[in-house]
């Protein structure tokens, strides 16, 4: 190909006042900043004969005018808002034959992309090749490429301020030119590696800072995604194209982008963050929950086939008699200078509840329970300190610490890759994991590190095997290590009380929280009065464990759960469930396994395609009104009528991923990004 004939030149249009982020183009990464990084991704191409810069022409782009002549970048300067003209008039000073259009908010720009669309544009003799019509590509790969002759005649044609606007808006509706449009063999145009948002950026630098070398291709990046997903969680949140179909959006998803902006990750609690259901989509927000039914607000109300509060409500939602003694809790005042008296009564009915168990200390969240749990078992244990966990146990430092020795060290408990910012380094060698059903790697632990406490969920998605339970509790008997259960997440599921009830093991200590108050804030820890007693060697105290709402709570609770046998209801209805999944999967030909208690059940599909699947699930269910995905908390409001419509809706879906399994592509039915995997199964 003959390219001095061709002359082509790229013109790359970039301004500092972009609305949404200003001074976007100047924000660095390393050494370079974002334009310098185009240009040089850029630079890589074969084909492009210059590389000019059309900004606007007035005193706001000081200090990027300023960038491109230190470093001595061509660059033209036109109108602000009629980007057309400004890209008009910079072609014309140049005088190409094509020009390739790219935008300053695409800074990994691939040159091999942009070397297909324009040999395409040449070979075929077209007016215009673009590679988003329909995208195709990951949002931020976006290239146009059209002759001179075409500019000029959109130039010279198009009237609306949103064509001069857009530069190639005008094409797109015109039947004037001939065009074609360039498509990836898969679907990845949800994937967003644009700059428009703050937290666009953030993904962006962590593509960069991961690779050596800014020369990386687009497909090293999808392969970094699936290896390290995290890396691309802060922009999941943003829609392609979401300024201009803003009214399309579910409220949900559009507070949802508020909150990134002022809260933290989004919300409190990184299991409910959106992405890892149905990024974009998912409702998010609710304004009333009944029963097993979320009213959203976008005022739909859905039934919840899904986590039921992180498992917190297992009578349903809004149960009439807990809610009644709130309410006349309420009544009577919730704090006083005073200490309520249910804090007493409830710590009574537990210890009824487990007869091997003498005191109690009250909290209200999950994660302060295990650090009360930790701080007596180590006021008790005096220098043997150290710690073996086996399960998930909250954010706190004492747990995080496991990560210090080695970053996988979590890896098999649920929650892979957590970071540990913040967490004191001198911490490094406190906690260690062994795993579920692993006596030889707890017993190497024990013998290597003088091991005084072991910490564990009696079980969470597979049963003990070959006597681990009664082998846990024979090891740290005879070493004298204080057993600690976690029963935040077990308590109440298959038993009245503890799932070690059930399994007929004997803690040191034991931890009850989520269903204890069906939704209201109240965790218990139990233990043996010799160890308990060490609580009052340490300074372990807070406000709001004295609140009274919380224990009232689960004193009715308790009752209600006792009335009805809510244990037994919901761990039937659970292995229908998984009955029903199973049956399901062997009639459309794929392998399916279910794991869990029975009350929380969960399925994973035997798949490369699994996590795809599962946001097909949410997708296709969410359209039905359900929330679903591959995990069901059960309630006692699951009644047999009502899971009727989850039964009718997953078979028509199980239909379909067996039909992907057969060779249909499960790409081509997704709506939005593949959901992100963050939970992961503990084996």
């Amino acid at each position: 190909m003959d390219m001095k004939k061709n002359k082509i030149i790229a013109i790359i249009q970039a301004r500092q006042t972009s609305k949404r982020f200003p001074n976007k183009v100047l924000k660095k990464i390393g050494k370079n900043t974002l334009i310098e990084i185009l240009i040089k991704r850029l630079k890589l191409s074969k084909k492009i004969n210059k590389t000019i810069i059309a900004i606007p022409n007035n005193k706001n782009q000081k200090n990027l005018k300023s960038l491109l002549k230190r470093k001595k970048i061509e660059f033209f300067e036109g109108n602000e808002n009629n980007v057309l003209d400004r890209y008009y008039k910079a072609a014309v000073k140049y005088q190409p034959k094509y020009v390739v259009r790219i935008t300053a908010d695409c800074p990994l720009i691939e040159y091999q992309i942009v070397d297909k669309i324009i040999n395409i544009c040449i070979k075929k003799k077209l007016d215009y090749v673009s590679n988003t019509q329909p995208p195709t590509f990951p949002d931020g790969l976006d290239v146009s490429v059209f002759t001179f002759n075409a500019l000029k005649k959109v130039w010279n044609e198009a009237k609306s301020d949103y064509d001069k606007e857009h530069v190639v808006t005008f094409i797109h509706k015109s039947k004037k030119f001939k065009k074609f449009n360039y498509t990836n063999l898969e679907n990845l145009s949800l994937e967003r590696w644009t700059v428009d948002e703050p937290e666009d950026f953030e993904v962006i630098k962590n593509i960069v800072k991961h690779f050596k070398n800014i020369n990386f291709s687009w497909r090293e990046v999808i392969k970094l995604k699936k290896r390290k997903p995290n890396l691309f969680w802060s922009n999941s949140h943003i829609l392609r194209d979401e300024g201009s179909i803003k009214g399309k959006i579910n409220p949900g998803q559009i507070l949802w982008k508020k909150a990134n902006k002022i809260i933290p990750g989004g919300n409190m609690l990184l299991s409910k963050r959106p992405n890892l259901f149905l990024p974009n989509k998912w409702p998010t927000y609710f304004k009333k929950a009944k029963g097993c039914k979320v009213l959203g607000i976008d005022n739909i109300n859905y039934l919840d086939c899904s986590i039921m509060g992180i498992g917190t409500n297992i009578l349903g939602y809004g149960h009439p008699e807990v809610d009644a003694a709130v309410k006349k809790t309420i009544s009577n005042g919730n704090m006083s200078t005073f200490n309520c008296p249910e804090e007493v009564e409830l710590s009574e009915k537990i210890i009824q509840m487990h007869p091997w168990a003498h005191m109690v200390k009250l909290t209200r969240s999950g994660g302060e329970a295990n650090a009360v749990a930790i701080r007596i078992a180590r006021s008790f244990a005096k220098k043997r300190d150290k710690i073996a966990i086996c399960g998930y146990h909250g954010w706190h430092d004492w747990y995080l610490a496991a990560n210090l020795k080695s970053k996988n060290d979590l890896k098999s408990h649920l929650l892979p890759d957590l970071e540990i910012n913040g967490v004191p380094k001198n911490l490094k060698n406190s906690t260690f994991s062994f795993e579920y059903n692993n006596i030889k790697q707890l017993k190497e632990l024990i013998k290597k590190y003088d091991i005084g406490i072991v910490k564990m969920e009696v079980s969470r998605n597979i049963k003990p095997r070959d006597q681990f339970l009664q082998k846990v509790r024979k090891i740290t008997q005879s070493k004298g290590i204080v057993l600690i259960f976690d029963e935040c997440t077990s308590g109440f599921r298959e038993s009245f009380g503890g799932l070690h009830l059930k399994y007929n093991i004997i803690p040191d200590i034991a931890i009850f929280g989520k269903a204890l108050g069906n939704g209201y804030a109240i965790n218990a820890v139990i233990g043996k009065k010799e160890i308990m007693n060490f609580a009052k060697t340490s300074f372990i105290s807070s406000t709001f464990w004295t609140e009274r709402i919380g224990p009232s709570a689960a004193l009715k609770t308790l009752s209600v759960m006792k009335k009805n046998n809510s244990w037994e209801f919901i761990s039937k209805q659970g292995k229908k469930i998984k009955k029903f999944w199973s049956l399901e999967a062997k009639k459309n030909n794929f392998k399916l396994d279910t794991f869990g208690l029975d009350a929380l059940a969960q399925f994973r599909i035997k798949s490369e395609n699994f996590q795809k699947y599962k946001t097909y699930i949410s997708q296709e269910m969410l359209k039905r009104r359900v929330l679903a995905s591959d995990t069901i908390y059960l309630s006692t409001e699951h009644t047999d009528p009502i899971l009727q419509k989850y039964y009718y809706n997953m078979k028509k879906i199980f239909k379909i991923i067996g039909e992907c399994e057969d060779g249909r592509n499960i790409d081509q039915l997704l709506e939005t990004p593949i959901s992100v995997n963050t939970f992961k199964r503990l084996n």
